[in-house]
């Protein structure tokens, strides 16, 4: 039977780490493939009320943000961990072999000799490859997303068919 795939109301795109100055910036870890979200006269929002972008700009691994009606360190403070995000209404369409973390969350991970290892728990980004994180009846299972090992991604099946290589599993 198939899984549907709802998104949430609302997803994140970034993360306030900390204010910036005195005059209402913050410093955000971007976590969208799509970093345009933060250009000036765009809109994020904070527990479901929208912020225009009024600047940002790079600043080492993260941006620097001003958010319009965030004129002060003390409004700043209020938004330090908190997530911007996005209405699901605004995703943007993937290309065919892409999905969203949402869309995967929750498939049951099948070798292809027939073993189900568990379901994805979480996905982990790291330079290379995301790692798909299985939990299972071996534990937890890290199953790097490439193409030597994922070899095919059926959301309809709510399903994961990988190949084990040497080393993958426990």
């Amino acid at each position: 039977m198939g899984k549907e795939f709802a998104p949430p109301d609302y997803l994140a795109v970034g993360r306030v780490l900390a204010p910036w100055g005195r005059k209402g910036e913050v410093k955000v870890q971007v976590v969208t493939d799509f970093p345009d979200r933060f250009d000036p006269g765009e809109t994020v929002y904070v527990d479901g009320h929208p912020h225009t972008i009024e600047s940002s700009r790079p600043h080492k691994q993260h941006l620097l943000v001003k958010l319009a009606g965030v004129d002060n360190i003390g409004d700043a403070e209020n938004l330090r961990e908190r997530d911007l995000t996005i209405p699901s209404s605004a995703l943007r369409p993937l290309p065919s072999d892409e999905y969203y973390a949402f869309e995967l969350i929750g498939l049951e991970v099948v070798t292809t000799g027939g073993e189900a290892l568990g379901r994805i728990a979480d996905i982990m980004s790291t330079a290379g490859n995301d790692i798909y994180v299985v939990q299972g009846k071996r534990g937890e299972v890290l199953i790097p997303a490439i193409e030597d090992v994922v070899k095919s991604i059926d959301t309809e099946k709510g399903q994961v068919l990988i190949e084990v290589i040497d080393g993958l599993l426990p």
